[in-house]
This record gives C-alpha cells, sequence and structure tokens, in this order.
C-alpha cells in the first residue's frame, strides 16, 4: 500500500517543461471525463455531489483517514471532530432513500499513508447507484464505461493501439469481458478448493486454508487469520492473472469480505461483492446493496473492533446512514470506480502523477 523509497530529486509539478510532458495525458484526462458524463446522462443518471467532511470516513479496517474540526461561527472549544471521506458511499446511499433512482459522482477521495505508482493520497473515485438493479446491471455499466473511456483517449497515446495499457502488458475492452468467480479463480490459478475452508463467515478454517497455501510453496504465520492467508495467496497467484488480455469481473466474494454488499441468497458462503481488473490491476468495485440495517451495523460493530485490535484506532458509526437504512433503502446495485487508474489505462501512461493535474506534494521532497 506504501512507498517504500521517495522518488529521487526532480523539478516540482508546474515546472513547464515537466508539466508539457504530463499534458496530452492530462488533456485526455478531461476528454474521458467528458465521455463518462455523457454515457450518464444518456442513460438517465443524475449527478450529485455530496460533501466530504463526514461524520464518519468509511470503516474499512484497513483504510486511514485524514481527520479534522468542524466549527461553528463563535463556537469555543475544539470543534466537532470530522473526517475526509474515502468514498462518497454513504451520502450517496442516503440520496437512495431520498428518491432518486440513479446517481452517479465524479468525487475526490481521501486515504492517508497511501502513495504508489497506483495510489494517491488524494483521488478520483467515480461512483454510481442504481435502483431497482442487481450487481450484474452495475458490471455491465462497467463494460459500458470502461469501452466509453478507451473511445475517448487518442490513439497516439497508447501507440495506436485499441486497447488499455499498463506496462507491457494490454487489455481489450471491446472484447467479451470475462466473469470468474472467487472460488473458480481460487481453483483455476492456485488449484485450492477455496469455499471448502469457509463453510461460514463465522468458523473458517484457518489451518485448513493456511495448509493449501503451504502445499503451493507460500509462507503463512500462526497469528495469521483466514483472511490473511487469502489475500497471500490471492496477491500472489490470483491478481497478477486477472484481466490479462481481457478485464476480468471477479464476482462472488467470501462473506466475510462482504463489506456493504448483501449475502448472495443462494449460498450463504459468499457475498454479491465485484471487482473489475484490467491488466492485473483493480480498477472497480461493486455490490449488490446491503439494505438490512441490523445486519449492517452488525458488521460495522465488526469492523470497528478488527480496527481496534489492529491499529489501536476506530472510526465512529454514520448512525444517519443507519437510520437512512432502517427507513428504507431500495434494492440496489452500486459501483466504486478509480477514475485515475482508469485514465492511466486508457492513455497508458506510467504513474498515476502523470495524469493528475496537480499532485499532493510529498512530506519526504516536497515535490
Amino acid at each position: 500500500m506504501n512507498d517504500t523509497r521517495p522518488p529521487a530529486a526532480q523539478s516540482p509539478w508546474w515546472d513547464p517543461d515537466r508539466f508539457a510532458a504530463r499534458l496530452p495525458y492530462l488533456k485526455a484526462r478531461a476528454r474521458i471525463a467528458e465521455a463518462l458524463r455523457a454515457w450518464f446522462a444518456a442513460r438517465g443518471f443524475v449527478e450529485v455531489e455530496t460533501p466530504a467532511l463526514q461524520v464518519s470516513p468509511g470503516l474499512e479496517p484497513h483504510l486511514v483517514a485524514f481527520a479534522t474540526a468542524l466549527k461553528e461561527p463563535f463556537q469555543d472549544g475544539p470543534g466537532r471532530r470530522l473526517y475526509l471521506h474515502t468514498s462518497p458511499e454513504f451520502t450517496m446511499k442516503k440520496l437512495l432513500v431520498a428518491g432518486l433512482p440513479r446517481l452517479y459522482q465524479l468525487a475526490h477521495a481521501f486515504r492517508n499513508a497511501e502513495r504508489s505508482p497506483t495510489h494517491h493520497p488524494e483521488f478520483a473515485m467515480l461512483e454510481w447507484y442504481r435502483a431497482d438493479s442487481g450487481w450484474r446491471d452495475a458490471a455491465a455499466d462497467c463494460e459500458g464505461l470502461v469501452r466509453a473511456a478507451l473511445a475517448a483517449s487518442p490513439d497516439d497515446l497508447r501507440s495506436g493501439r485499441h486497447a488499455l495499457v499498463r506496462g507491457a502488458a494490454s487489455c481489450d475492452p471491446n472484447l467479451p469481458w470475462q466473469y470468474l468467480s472467487v472460488a473458480d479463480a481460487f481453483d483455476r490459478f492456485a488449484g485450492i478448493d477455496l469455499l471448502a475452508t469457509a463453510p461460514d463467515a463465522a468458523r473458517p478454517d484457518v489451518e485448513a486454508l493456511a495448509r493449501a497455501a503451504q502445499r503451493i510453496g507460500l509462507t503463512t504465520g500462526e497469528r495469521d487469520s483466514w483472511d490473511d492467508v487469502f489475500f497471500r495467496i490471492f496477491l500472489d497467484r490470483i491478481e497478477p492473472n486477472l484481466g490479462v488480455g481481457v478485464p476480468t469481473v471477479l464476482h462472488d466474494w467470501p462473506v466475510s469480505m462482504a463489506a456493504l454488499a448483501r449475502r448472495k441468497p443462494n449460498d450463504p458462503r459468499v457475498a454479491e461483492r465485484f471487482e473489475v481488473f484490467v491488466c492485473g490491476l483493480e480498477l472497480a468495485n461493486g455490490f449488490g446493496e446491503l439494505t438490512d440495517a441490523a445486519e449492517q451495523r452488525r458488521r460495522f460493530a465488526a469492523d470497528v473492533a478488527k480496527k481496534q485490535a489492529l491499529y489501536g484506532e476506530r472510526y465512529p458509526v454514520d448512525e444517519d446512514f443507519l437510520a437512512a437504512l432502517e427507513r428504507g433503502m431500495p434494492e440496489s446495485a452500486g459501483v466504486a470506480l478509480g477514475f485515475d487508474r482508469l485514465v492511466m489505462l486508457a492513455t497508458g501512461a506510467p504513474t498515476i502523477d502523470d495524469i493528475l493535474w496537480a499532485p499532493v506534494a510529498r512530506t519526504d521532497t516536497g515535490r
């Protein structure tokens, strides 16, 4: 997640020569954003704007948020603790409850302690929701949007190739996409029967999964959780094979990783969650949305406890979001797509900084 070494000294991003080298990517970024807005408008989606300041930044245990304080006029004291959101998800779902059936947002999101060639502390998130829809409808949206982004990108940036590009790898989104379950991916690329080790989220067989990992040459630790071992296998054996040639929609994630997705009705071991991969890079994360407020509260409590155990810190729960779920969120599906990553892939840009108009300065170099 973190970049381990600072870059060599270089000129600031606004240096005319350095900026000129990035300008073709930046112009393509603007064209792609325009194309995606047109795609949504043609399908009846409303573009919304929601505040970045939130009571809860998001409760995924491994995310690190930016905190601040809100002071009202003439208020004494330190003010009310708020956070910059890691995703606009909670507020956009409140708008679903309010009555908007199709909405999207190209929002800035914030995640601290993240910087690498594909991560940035402030980044652009394309997020959308559709009522009365399932996760496959949302996945089909991803297909249309990625194709629209590629069509809007100048051919000369990708050496004329009609494909998404990452380094030497390419991926043609105009071909039929691959839909692959997580269990099938573990079987195909690692020879592991994943769901045999996870009969239920409350009783995963850590030892069985660890033995399977060791059989294929991976090291595990005595204190590893089932999720720890899962991701060790996933990152080493599964992810590099995803989105090669054509994009991969990896669906039916273990229910322990459901986040805000609902359980699959005909298989409670997995959730209606999917991720889109291109050239081995995660591009989007989507859900058949959980609408049960009580179940969501239980999951939030588990996430808060896990973060406290791992990092000695906890973020507050957005009670207003749970109240909205109790009021009644329609059956719906939603997706969060990394817009910056999409621009990188559509233009062939080598790093995320190359497609940002003004990258956030590093503390180790000031550049």
